[in-house]
This record gives C-alpha cells, sequence and structure tokens, in this order.
C-alpha cells in the first residue's frame, strides 16, 4: 500500500519540476498595407560592425502611397542586419520633399524594436524633391555629434543611405562632393526614372559599390542581399568606408584604420602621413641643405650664404655691400661680417677701421726709446 502511493505520488508532482520546452517562433511584423517583414533570422547574422547610419528618404508626391510602404519595408528589412545600441550601430532617419523633416536622430532609439516602430509610423509628406538640400542636412545636423554621431577619430563610418525616385529640384553634385569629403559614405538608390548620372553625382566612388538603380518599387527587396554583404562585419570596410587614407587602409572585422608605407610616420588625423625623412623621399632642389621640419622640409645655406626668394638656391652674402663698415683703406667681405684691411705700409688700428704707417714706426721708435730712459 506504501509503494502504491509513493508511486501515485510521484505521477502528480514528479513532473512539475521539468521546465516546460517550446518551440522558438520567428518573429513576424506587417506594415499598413499588409505587406509582410520577415526578420531574416531570429538572431542577427551579421558579425559587430558599429556604424553611424542615417536613412534619407525621398517622400515626394510622386511617389504612390503602396510605393511608399514598400520603402519602409526595405528600410525595416535592412535593419534586421545592423546591431543597434548605444554602443553598436546607430541609427537616424529623415524624409524629404519640398522641405527636410527629420523622424529620429542617431541617439534618440537604442533597440531595434524602436526603430522598426518609429518607421512603421512614418508619414508620407506627397511635396517636392529636393533632394540636395536634404543632403546639406544630413551633412550639417543628421551625422553630427549633437545629433549623435561619434566623434571622427573613433573612425566609426559614417553612412548616408539616399532613396529616391525622381530627378532633383535643386542641385546635388557640389553639396554631395562637400558632404563625402567631409567623410560621410553615400549610398545612393534610384528607382524607376531617375538618371544614373544623378545617382553617380551623389553616391560614393566607387560607384559600383555605392549606387543602385532598380526599375521599380517592388524590384528595390532584391537589394537586401546586396546590403547584407555591405553591412557585415564580414566585408571589407576598406571598400565600403570613405576612408581617406593617404596611403593604404587596413580592414578589421568591424572598422579599419589608416596604415603609412615604411619610411613614414602616421599623422594626429590618422589619415595622412609624413616622411621620417622628408629630405630623403622627395626631389626637394635644395641648392645647399636641406633639414627636416615639422611640416616637411626647409631648404638652408652654409655659412655666409643666404636662401633666395625660391627659397631652394643660395647666394653669397656681402656683408660689405651698405657701405657702412666704416674702413679708412681696403675692406674684406668674410663668411660672418665685413673687415677692415689696410694697404702695403700701413697696419690696422685697434679700432679695426682705421690704419697707420709703418714707416713713422720705424723713424720715431728708437727716439720714443731713448725719451724714456730720461
Amino acid at each position: 500500500m506504501r509503494s502504491l502511493a509513493l508511486g501515485f505520488f510521484c505521477l502528480l508532482y514528479c513532473n512539475t519540476a521539468q521546465p516546460e520546452r517550446r518551440r522558438p517562433k520567428l518573429i513576424t511584423a506587417k506594415g499598413r498595407n499588409d505587406t509582410t517583414i520577415q526578420n531574416i533570422t531570429v538572431e542577427n547574422p551579421c558579425k559587430a560592425m558599429p556604424l553611424d547610419f542615417v536613412f534619407v528618404i525621398d517622400s515626394s508626391r510622386s511617389i504612390r502611397p503602396n510605393d511608399y510602404e514598400k520603402v519602409k519595408t526595405f528600410i525595416i528589412n535592412l535593419l534586421q542586419f545592423l546591431d543597434i545600441g548605444h554602443n553598436a550601430t546607430r541609427v537616424g532617419l529623415l524624409q524629404y520633399g519640398s522641405v527636410v523633416q527629420p523622424e529620429f536622430s542617431l541617439n534618440t532609439y537604442t533597440t531595434k524594436a524602436e526603430v522598426e516602430e518609429a518607421v512603421r509610423n512614418m508619414q508620407h509628406l506627397a511635396t517636392g524633391t529636393m533632394t540636395g538640400l536634404a543632403i546639406q542636412y544630413t551633412m550639417e545636423v543628421a551625422l553630427t555629434e549633437e545629433q549623435g554621431a561619434r566623434q571622427m577619430s573613433l573612425q566609426i563610418p559614417r553612412i548616408a543611405m539616399i532613396v529616391t525616385d525622381g530627378r532633383p529640384q535643386d542641385t546635388v553634385e557640389e553639396i554631395a562632393a562637400q558632404a563625402r569629403q567631409a567623410g560621410i559614405q553615400i549610398f545612393a538608390i534610384g528607382v524607376g526614372r531617375v538618371e544614373m548620372n544623378t545617382l553617380k553625382a551623389i553616391g560614393s566612388e566607387p560607384h559600383s559599390e555605392h549606387v543602385h538603380l532598380v526599375a521599380n518599387f517592388s524590384q528595390i527587396e532584391t537589394l537586401i542581399s546586396v546590403f547584407k554583404s555591405k553591412l557585415c562585419g564580414g566585408s571589407d570596410m576598406c571598400k565600403v568606408v570613405e576612408h581617406q587614407c593617404q596611403h593604404i587602409c587596413v580592414s578589421s572585422p568591424s572598422s579599419y584604420r589608416c596604415k603609412c608605407r615604411k619610411g613614414f610616420t602616421l599623422n594626429p588625423d590618422g589619415k595622412t602621413c609624413k616622411a621620417d625623412d622628408t629630405c630623403a623621399v622627395v626631389d626637394h632642389g635644395c641648392d645647399h641643405i636641406c633639414v627636416n621640419v615639422a611640416e616637411g622640409y626647409e631648404c638652408r645655406c652654409r655659412p655666409g650664404y643666404e636662401v633666395t626668394i625660391d627659397l631652394k638656391t643660395c647666394n653669397k652674402i656681402d656683408h660689405c655691400a651698405d657701405g657702412n663698415h666704416g674702413c679708412e683703406q681696403d675692406f674684406m667681405n668674410t663668411e660672418t661680417s665685413c673687415v677692415c684691411k689696410c694697404r702695403n705700409g700701413y697696419t690696422l688700428r685697434s679700432d679695426g677701421k682705421t690704419c697707420k704707417s709703418k714707416g713713422l714706426i720705424v723713424l720715431f721708435g728708437p727716439l720714443v726709446t731713448l725719451l724714456k730712459r730720461f
């Protein structure tokens, strides 16, 4: 009877001590047009690659409402390749029409879920196409430290992804060049009737990596796999970012660094290089002596010479040329000064300028000696 009771007790309570096993579920989300947005996988398949990433979205009237939803779907699918967080990738977004409308900055959200929700809540502007204005805002505001971008010295790539479907109503070439020069890596995605020349004027070099054109908004999803290799840590960062290294760019799993060739040292800006012995590696053209200085090199002359106006050749210095030597008879130019001389039969007095006759010394010398005795 005791064994029967123990068996019954075990049936009731023993299984309750085991944890419940649940199957993992794939998470899906739907946009307003019921377009399914799939998480590529439950865990981020990318290696950690911190970025300061800003989406710049054309929200002009030429984009139909259902196509606008496809752009939002594209953005959310791209987010799956980003490790979003304060110490990882920071994401900002602005859309533009006739004006620029910032949706959220780099320091607004720290989780992927928050960013996705903000993208879903975006409202179509349906106005003009001021692409140049949007690039200017991205450079001067969105990708600045005040808006959450990290210091340039940390070498965290600053990326702007521009999605547009039409010809800009303002100029883009000059402002896009300024943004690239400021260290912003620009991806230009065109949809439909955008001219390729316009996209190339916007996007970074090489254009094969940064400029993409698809026929319609239904095909924009085909770029997901393209950007996976660019945004994931397995890609060559030196090809993805506009590194501006003067000599050599070295990729790392999550960033890059600049390196100088042998005989050169990296400058404090982390990008340019200076020669350890500049005089040895440049055609300096110095007439006499080349001297290494902090800024590079400078030409100098041997004693008695001075550098000319070309800063390379040397002329002999004539210390007597100004006529202020005060010599009574002759003078001679030396390496350091103008020296007075006396003609034959004369000697230089102690003042170094006047002369006295040697003949007078011979004639009156014995007489002076005799007079001293008395």
